[in-house]
């Protein structure tokens, strides 16, 4: 545990996978209340794509807490690549967005994308439960293409977390291999 301005925080609480996927789930409720739920949409109303989207969006962070929470290495890695599922899933959902609306999806090199991917999330010195979550555009192609970005540079953080978690098994063992350990050194006693 550690402790910012007198409140103690799980540790899974600083890994930036976590805070950027709480970030990302913040945007996508904010993007599915504007920009989905309004009789402006085409497709309005789009329930399933708004509950969809803010399941996976939600699963995100929620799936790495509860795998950094438990016991087993393992089930964490497992969780950690339902996370990265979830987080594919919702990159899929706002390209699908912006394609069906004839929306561009922007390159890399666009200058927006540059801005977008040069963010660095971090929790608020002055709100201890707050992140520095940038504000959604009005726009809905800029809105997308921002969670979008975010969503790509979560899923390389991801899958850069699966594969520490994979070297961390491999050096460490598993969560039964280790009480098999204990077990067999407690009976040699």
């Amino acid at each position: 545990m550690n402790t910012q301005m007198g409140q103690t925080r799980p540790g899974y609480e600083y890994l930036v996978v976590y805070m950027l996927g709480k970030v990302i789930q913040d945007l996508t409720f904010q993007f599915c209340q504007r920009f989905l739920k309004s009789p402006q949409d085409p497709t309005y109303p789009n329930l399933k794509l708004v509950e969809q989207a803010n399941g996976a969006a939600r699963s995100n962070p929620q799936n790495v807490a509860e795998g950094y929470t438990g016991e087993s290495l393992s089930s964490y890695i497992m969780l950690v690549g339902v996370a990265n599922g979830s987080n594919e899933e919702l990159a899929k959902d706002l390209e699908d967005y912006l394609r069906q609306r004839n929306l561009p999806i922007w390159t890399k090199d666009h200058p927006k994308i540059r801005q977008f991917r040069a963010f660095r999330v971090f929790w608020l010195p002055n709100s201890p439960n707050s992140l520095n979550t940038p504000i959604l555009p009005s726009d809905p192609a800029e809105a997308a293409n921002m969670i979008l970005t975010f969503c790509r540079m979560e899923g390389y953080l991801l899958s850069q977390h699966i594969k520490s978690l994979e070297v961390k098994h491999a050096k460490e063992g598993g969560f039964r291999e280790n009480l098999l350990k204990k077990r067999l050194g407690y009976r040699r006693q």
